[in-house]
Protein backbone atom coordinates (compact mmCIF):
# COMPACT_ATOMS: atom_id res chain seq x y z
CA UNK A 1 0.00 0.00 0.00
CA UNK A 2 1.30 3.44 -0.95
CA UNK A 3 1.87 6.08 1.76
CA UNK A 4 -0.82 8.30 0.23
CA UNK A 5 -3.46 5.61 0.89
CA UNK A 6 -2.63 5.15 4.58
CA UNK A 7 -5.23 6.23 7.12
CA UNK A 8 -4.45 9.36 9.13
CA UNK A 9 -4.59 9.84 12.90
CA UNK A 10 -5.79 12.74 15.05
CA UNK A 11 -2.12 13.60 15.64
CA UNK A 12 -1.57 14.03 11.89
CA UNK A 13 -4.69 16.18 11.56
CA UNK A 14 -3.42 18.29 14.48
CA UNK A 15 -0.06 18.64 12.72
CA UNK A 16 -1.77 19.85 9.54
CA UNK A 17 -3.81 22.32 11.59
CA UNK A 18 -0.61 23.81 12.99
CA UNK A 19 0.83 24.09 9.45
CA UNK A 20 -2.29 25.90 8.25
CA UNK A 21 -2.13 28.18 11.28
CA UNK A 22 1.48 28.99 10.40
CA UNK A 23 0.44 29.73 6.80
CA UNK A 24 -2.14 32.25 8.07
CA UNK A 25 0.54 33.93 10.17
CA UNK A 26 2.79 34.21 7.10
CA UNK A 27 0.02 35.73 4.99
CA UNK A 28 -0.36 32.74 2.65
CA UNK A 29 -3.96 32.04 3.70
CA UNK A 30 -6.90 34.20 4.72
CA UNK A 31 -9.04 33.26 7.72
CA UNK A 32 -11.77 32.10 5.35
CA UNK A 33 -9.37 29.83 3.50
CA UNK A 34 -8.04 28.54 6.81
CA UNK A 35 -11.58 27.58 7.90
CA UNK A 36 -12.31 25.81 4.60
CA UNK A 37 -9.06 23.86 4.72
CA UNK A 38 -9.55 22.92 8.36
CA UNK A 39 -12.97 21.49 7.39
CA UNK A 40 -11.24 19.34 4.77
CA UNK A 41 -8.45 18.30 7.12
CA UNK A 42 -10.85 17.25 9.89
CA UNK A 43 -12.86 15.14 7.42
CA UNK A 44 -9.79 13.55 5.77
CA UNK A 45 -9.38 9.79 6.15
CA UNK A 46 -6.19 9.20 4.12
CA UNK A 47 -2.90 11.05 3.72
CA UNK A 48 -3.79 11.88 0.10
CA UNK A 49 -6.98 13.63 1.25
CA UNK A 50 -5.06 15.44 3.99
CA UNK A 51 -2.31 16.62 1.64
CA UNK A 52 -4.86 18.43 -0.55
CA UNK A 53 -4.88 21.35 1.90
CA UNK A 54 -1.07 21.68 1.83
CA UNK A 55 0.11 21.07 -1.74
CA UNK A 56 -0.01 24.71 -2.90
CA UNK A 57 1.73 26.13 0.19
CA UNK A 58 5.45 26.75 -0.43
CA UNK A 59 7.88 25.39 2.13
CA UNK A 60 5.21 23.32 3.94
CA UNK A 61 6.10 19.75 4.91
CA UNK A 62 3.57 17.27 3.55
CA UNK A 63 1.96 14.81 5.90
CA UNK A 64 3.66 11.84 4.22
CA UNK A 65 6.92 13.14 5.71
CA UNK A 66 5.46 13.61 9.19
CA UNK A 67 6.02 10.87 11.74
CA UNK A 68 3.59 11.13 14.67
CA UNK A 69 4.48 9.65 18.06
CA UNK A 70 3.83 5.90 18.36
CA UNK A 71 0.28 4.99 19.34
CA UNK A 72 -0.90 4.08 21.93
CA UNK A 73 2.28 3.92 24.04
CA UNK A 74 3.32 7.55 23.41
CA UNK A 75 0.22 9.66 22.79
CA UNK A 76 0.48 12.98 21.00
CA UNK A 77 1.13 15.95 23.26
CA UNK A 78 0.51 19.49 21.98
CA UNK A 79 3.01 22.27 22.50
CA UNK A 80 2.69 23.97 25.90
CA UNK A 81 1.30 27.47 26.18
CA UNK A 82 3.78 30.27 26.96
CA UNK A 83 4.02 31.39 30.59
CA UNK A 84 1.43 33.88 31.81
CA UNK A 85 1.25 36.14 34.83
CA UNK A 86 -0.91 33.73 36.81
CA UNK A 87 -1.30 29.99 36.33
CA UNK A 88 -3.29 27.62 38.51
CA UNK A 89 -2.12 24.08 39.30
CA UNK A 90 -2.56 21.48 36.56
CA UNK A 91 -6.03 19.92 36.57
CA UNK A 92 -6.66 16.22 37.17
CA UNK A 93 -7.92 14.01 34.30
CA UNK A 94 -11.60 14.58 33.56
CA UNK A 95 -14.47 14.10 31.15
CA UNK A 96 -14.02 15.03 27.48
CA UNK A 97 -16.49 17.17 25.55
CA UNK A 98 -15.73 16.65 21.86
CA UNK A 99 -17.24 18.52 18.92
CA UNK A 100 -16.48 18.51 15.20
CA UNK A 101 -18.47 21.06 13.18
CA UNK A 102 -21.36 20.63 15.60
CA UNK A 103 -23.34 22.22 18.43
CA UNK A 104 -22.64 20.91 21.94
CA UNK A 105 -24.34 22.01 25.15
CA UNK A 106 -24.45 21.06 28.80
CA UNK A 107 -27.43 22.71 30.47
CA UNK A 108 -29.92 22.11 33.26
CA UNK A 109 -29.09 19.79 36.16
CA UNK A 110 -26.06 18.12 34.63
CA UNK A 111 -23.36 16.58 36.82
CA UNK A 112 -20.13 18.57 36.63
CA UNK A 113 -16.91 16.61 37.29
CA UNK A 114 -13.87 18.29 38.91
CA UNK A 115 -12.22 18.54 35.47
CA UNK A 116 -13.47 18.89 31.89
CA UNK A 117 -11.64 18.80 28.58
CA UNK A 118 -13.18 20.68 25.65
CA UNK A 119 -11.75 19.33 22.38
CA UNK A 120 -13.52 21.13 19.55
CA UNK A 121 -13.20 22.11 15.90
CA UNK A 122 -15.53 24.60 14.19
CA UNK A 123 -18.25 24.07 16.79
CA UNK A 124 -20.55 25.98 19.12
CA UNK A 125 -20.21 24.93 22.76
CA UNK A 126 -22.33 26.06 25.72
CA UNK A 127 -21.47 25.03 29.28
CA UNK A 128 -24.21 26.35 31.56
CA UNK A 129 -23.33 25.98 35.24
CA UNK A 130 -26.31 27.93 36.63
CA UNK A 131 -28.37 24.84 37.58
CA UNK A 132 -25.62 22.23 37.36
CA UNK A 133 -24.90 19.71 40.09
CA UNK A 134 -21.41 20.45 41.44
CA UNK A 135 -19.13 17.91 43.12
CA UNK A 136 -16.33 20.40 43.90
CA UNK A 137 -16.04 24.14 44.43
CA UNK A 138 -13.28 24.46 41.80
CA UNK A 139 -13.79 23.11 38.27
CA UNK A 140 -10.88 22.90 35.82
CA UNK A 141 -11.69 23.31 32.11
CA UNK A 142 -8.97 22.56 29.55
CA UNK A 143 -9.62 23.78 26.00
CA UNK A 144 -8.07 22.56 22.74
CA UNK A 145 -9.95 24.36 19.98
CA UNK A 146 -9.90 25.52 16.37
CA UNK A 147 -12.39 28.19 15.23
CA UNK A 148 -15.20 27.49 17.73
CA UNK A 149 -17.42 29.64 19.93
CA UNK A 150 -17.29 28.49 23.56
CA UNK A 151 -19.58 30.03 26.20
CA UNK A 152 -19.29 29.45 29.94
CA UNK A 153 -22.45 30.60 31.74
CA UNK A 154 -22.05 30.80 35.50
CA UNK A 155 -24.23 31.90 38.46
CA UNK A 156 -23.95 35.47 39.72
CA UNK A 157 -21.84 34.50 42.76
CA UNK A 158 -19.36 32.41 40.72
CA UNK A 159 -15.83 33.39 39.67
CA UNK A 160 -13.90 32.44 36.53
CA UNK A 161 -10.17 32.48 35.79
CA UNK A 162 -9.28 32.73 32.07
CA UNK A 163 -5.61 33.64 32.63
CA UNK A 164 -4.42 30.25 31.43
CA UNK A 165 -6.02 30.54 27.97
CA UNK A 166 -3.69 31.14 25.02
CA UNK A 167 -5.35 32.67 21.96
CA UNK A 168 -4.14 32.62 18.36
CA UNK A 169 -6.25 34.85 16.13
CA UNK A 170 -9.07 34.55 18.66
CA UNK A 171 -10.25 35.96 21.98
CA UNK A 172 -10.85 35.10 25.63
CA UNK A 173 -13.38 37.42 27.31
CA UNK A 174 -14.25 37.32 30.99
CA UNK A 175 -17.47 39.18 31.89
CA UNK A 176 -17.62 37.92 35.49
CA UNK A 177 -15.44 38.20 38.59
CA UNK A 178 -12.09 36.51 38.14
CA UNK A 179 -11.46 35.14 41.66
CA UNK A 180 -9.94 33.94 43.93
CA UNK A 181 -12.56 31.28 44.74
CA UNK A 182 -14.78 33.01 47.29
CA UNK A 183 -18.18 31.63 46.28
CA UNK A 184 -19.68 28.18 45.68
CA UNK A 185 -18.12 27.88 42.19
CA UNK A 186 -14.76 28.85 40.73
CA UNK A 187 -13.98 27.80 37.13
CA UNK A 188 -10.32 27.68 36.07
CA UNK A 189 -9.88 27.65 32.28
CA UNK A 190 -6.64 26.88 30.46
CA UNK A 191 -5.57 25.68 27.03
CA UNK A 192 -5.43 27.05 23.49
CA UNK A 193 -8.04 28.73 21.27
CA UNK A 194 -7.11 29.14 17.60
CA UNK A 195 -9.25 31.55 15.54
CA UNK A 196 -12.16 31.03 17.93
CA UNK A 197 -13.41 32.64 21.11
CA UNK A 198 -14.22 31.69 24.69
CA UNK A 199 -16.46 33.86 26.87
CA UNK A 200 -17.35 33.60 30.55
CA UNK A 201 -20.61 35.39 31.41
CA UNK A 202 -23.68 35.46 33.61
CA UNK A 203 -27.12 34.35 32.35
CA UNK A 204 -29.07 36.80 30.22
CA UNK A 205 -30.82 39.40 32.35
CA UNK A 206 -28.44 39.29 35.33
CA UNK A 207 -27.42 42.95 34.88
CA UNK A 208 -31.05 44.06 34.75
CA UNK A 209 -31.89 42.17 37.92
CA UNK A 210 -28.95 43.86 39.67
CA UNK A 211 -30.26 47.29 38.66
CA UNK A 212 -33.75 46.69 40.04
CA UNK A 213 -32.89 44.20 42.77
Amino acid sequence: MEARDLRVSDAEREHVGELLQRAVGQGMLSLGEFTERMDTALAAKTRAELNVVLVDLPGIQLISDFTPPPYPDQPYVSRPAPPVAHRSPAPPPGDVIRGRMSSVSRTGSWNVPPALEVNTRLSTVTLDFTRAVMTTQVVHVTIDDYASTISLIVPEEATVDLNGVETVGGSATNKVRTGPPIGPLHVVVRGKVRFGNVTAKHPFGTSIRRMFG
